[in-house]
């Protein structure tokens, strides 16, 4: 399947530039030839194309298939991004390729990297968007101040993932299916006492991921596969 991501299909029967460019130059499609459309809102169109100009691709499209949700709930993200940016990297195309709704970069106490530019993240989501064949595109959101984050009201079960000594459920064993879900990563240095405090009083439950001592990134995805697993549906 040829996919292509146009979030104005709707309104607009022009290719964005650098799907154009990727479907003409790479491609080297042609008018006439056929070619999938997703505009990341859960729709995909069958489309040809009508014109090919330049840099510029029309299209006509001759079916809009909408496309149930891969999963139940609105599953969201928050994690404090590490200062090797291919990791973040990693983690937003992994994380789309498995399935999530929202993912928001947090600035923590012990947080190694404080600024996150979303232009080459926003591009990795997309691309991962395509090549999974998801119909929707997670929501990136600006990098957030923690404290500013707990404190916004969420709905559904709200979880917070740290190394702190004493007990804590696993989040697989806890996780209530068919419903929304946040869960906080923290950094390297993991979340601070104080963070973890105001967390709890904002109810966001503590939870383990394991017995394993994961690197950042690796517990995001981790959260981020239980909760796709928790909600998973079939959809044929």
């Amino acid at each position: 399947m040829r996919l292509f991501y146009t979030p104005d299909i709707a309104t607009s029967n022009e290719l964005p530039p650098e799907e154009a460019a990727h479907a003409l130059k790479v491609l080297r499609l042609q008018t006439g030839d056929s070619l999938t459309l997703t505009d990341g809102k859960g729709s995909f169109y069958q489309a040809t194309i009508s014109a090919a100009t330049g840099k510029r691709c029309l299209v006509n499209v001759v079916e809009h298939i909408p496309r149930p949700s891969l999963w139940s709930g609105h599953l969201h993200i928050a994690v404090a991004p590490t200062k090797n940016m291919d990791r973040n990297e990693w983690l937003a195309e992994k994380a789309t390729e498995i399935g999530v709704d929202e993912l928001t970069f947090l600035c923590c106490h012990y947080s190694e990297r404080k600024v996150m530019k979303p232009e080459r993240i926003e591009k990795i989501l997309i691309s991962a968007m395509k090549q999974s064949l998801k119909a929707r595109l997670p929501k990136l959101n600006t990098m957030v101040s923690f404290n500013d984050f707990v404190r916004h009201p969420r709905p559904g079960q709200k979880f917070i993932a740290h190394c702190h000594e004493g007990y804590k459920p696993m989040l697989k064993e806890i996780l209530l299916p068919g419903g929304d879900a946040t869960v906080l990563i923290g950094p390297e240095g993991d979340f601070s006492p104080e963070e973890v405090g105001l967390a709890e009083s904002c109810g966001y439950q503590p939870v383990s991921l394991g017995c394993s001592r994961l690197r950042t990134e690796t517990a995001a995805l981790v959260a981020c596969h239980l909760l796709q697993m928790a909600n998973e549906t079939l959809h044929q």
